[in-house]
């Protein structure tokens, strides 16, 4: 697979509204699935929320590394085989971890809906941060380099020249890897900016 074609999915803003909800793995939860990429099995890539209604084992994904952000909710406690536990507290606490760790979730108080970014750790690189959005970010993509942006709060807009609606609180942007294109958003409130980058070949 080229690099182009590793995080070549077409440009484009995904409303929250077209997110697809789907069973967990193990029937245990419930996902919405934001976009994976490419978009079949063998995906590199994958963004989705889960929602967490009971304690549960996590299912399991070898080859995959993981970070799960706190969206919604008093917090969830991830307790690893290992004897290893984790909670994740609101605002948006986080955590990377192995997608074949054995790992149950536990609810501290209640329903929690967590961002769930997903990559396949021998093909891919990538690095999530959260940032808040006050006037002007820009985000640059290039051949094996992409950007999914999730909207946490606020409202956000590109530069007309990206051809790409506005954003609104909840919806994500995907812009592909390629040619070397600057994007400007513009906007007030706070996001998720991940960069996706694929491994040089060995």
């Amino acid at each position: 697979m080229s690099e182009t074609t590793a995080l070549g999915a077409a440009t484009r803003v995904i409303p929250s509204f077209d997110y697809r909800r789907e069973r967990w793995r193990n029937g245990l939860g419930w996902t919405r699935e934001i976009l994976r990429v490419p978009d079949t099995d063998a995906w590199q890539v994958r963004l989705s929320i889960a929602e967490i209604e009971q304690d549960a084992a996590f299912s399991s994904f070898p080859g995959i590394e993981r970070e799960l952000v706190l969206l919604r909710g008093e917090g969830l406690r991830l307790c690893f085989a290992d004897g290893a536990v984790h909670t994740l507290l609101p605002p948006h606490d986080r955590l990377r971890f192995a997608g074949e760790a054995q790992v149950s979730g536990e609810l501290v108080d209640g329903v929690t809906h967590d961002f769930n970014l997903m990559w396949r750790r021998d093909a891919i690189e990538a690095e999530l941060l959260h940032r808040p959005l006050v006037g002007s970010m820009f985000f640059f993509t290039e051949p094996g380099t992409a950007w999914a942006i999730h909207l946490l709060a606020g409202q956000a807009a590109f530069d007309a020249d990206a051809d790409l609606p506005p954003l609104q609180q909840g919806d994500t942007a995907w812009l592909a890897a390629g040619e070397r294109r600057r994007y400007a958003l513009h906007g007030g409130g706070e996001l998720l900016a991940i960069r996706l980058a694929v491994k040089p070949a060995v």
